[in-house]
């Protein structure tokens, strides 16, 4: 009798430790998939600079190749510069010309300021030929600034990389025609890539700046190091779009299902690895590194008592 009570005893608690045992796992389980700081929805991402020529004209060369990598200052294309160059050259001649004129009309006023004071000539046409070589000097600076200009517009037939980066999407031939303004070089900003993590709004409360980030590539088998730079402040909401009556288009819901919006988390890369080739748009897993903070929490936590410890000794 004894031994069969014992014997139940032993399986009720064998029971329960393994009921626990899977209470405990379970929990974790949900943690980690549903409340865990982590995510497969990620992307890197860069800056990307549409490259627009300042000036229209026929494309007379193109320097680059698509992909090519380009440091800042390098001739992208160029435009053909004859037309520009001859408004160069009608705007030096036109300075020369009203420069002459105004050194005619500042003799003709000195010359009369002399005849003025000794009445050979009226005050007043004396005033009169000091305004007219104002307007000459006047019209000379005119003259100075249509020459920077023309000077400015042939300088801008070659178009620059702005940035250092890689040439993507190419399209540009010689012979097409560039349109002020209108982009013709995509350059993606090889200083600006980082990392994009679409997060839980559920998990933000365990996701601080600063915090130490793991990420994995689709198709790279080694890591990637990070910390988190900054959280999305808003997200676009869909019932704020109106109808074709201008009423809110709101969309109906089931009071039992309420799905977590999510929120992007802004992720910078720590030196990543040169043999690592990314490109926007790849797809990335992230994992924020909480054990690493809790670590230097309680590090932050000893040295303050041992702080403690010597300024009360």
């Amino acid at each position: 009798m004894i031994a069969r009570l014992k014997q139940n005893i032993g399986r009720l608690l064998f029971t329960a430790a393994m009921l626990a045992c899977a209470a405990f796992f379970a929990h974790h389980l949900w943690d980690y998939y549903f409340n865990a700081p982590w995510t497969r929805d990620g992307r890197i991402t860069a800056d990307v600079v549409l490259i627009a020529p300042e000036v229209s004209g026929t494309i007379a060369d193109v320097k680059v190749a698509d992909n090519q990598f380009v440091h800042q200052g390098d001739v992208l294309f160029s435009i053909s510069p004859e037309r520009f160059q001859l408004v160069v050259d009608a705007a030096k001649a036109t300075l020369d010309s009203k420069t002459e004129t105004m050194k005619l009309k500042q003799s003709v006023a000195k010359r009369a300021q002399r005849l003025s004071t000794t009445g050979s000539i009226s005050a007043e046409n004396s005033e009169q030929a000091t305004r007219q070589a104002a307007a000459a000097s006047a019209e000379v600076k005119s003259a100075e600034v249509a020459l920077s200009v023309a000077n400015l517009d042939l300088k801008r037939t070659e178009v620059k990389a702005p940035v250092d980066g890689y040439v993507t999407n190419l399209h540009l031939r010689k012979g097409d025609y560039a349109v002020s303004g209108k982009g013709a070089v995509t350059l993606l900003d090889a200083t600006s890539f980082r990392v994009t993590g679409y997060f839980r709004e559920t998990q933000l409360g365990r996701i601080h700046t600063g915090d130490p980030v793991r990420v994995q590539l689709m198709g790279f088998s080694s890591d990637l190091n990070g910390h988190v730079e900054s959280f999305g402040r808003g997200i676009a909401d869909a019932n704020i779009a109106a109808n074709s009556q201008g009423l809110p288009a709101v969309n109906p819901i089931f009071d039992w299902v309420r799905l977590a919006q999510r929120i992007p988390v802004r992720i910078t890369l720590d030196d990543p690895p040169s043999d690592v080739a990314l490109a926007a748009g790849m797809t990335a897993s992230i994992y924020v590194d909480e054990t690493a903070k809790k670590e230097t929490a309680t590090a932050e936590i000893s040295n303050g008592t041992t702080q403690s410890q010597h300024a009360i000794q």
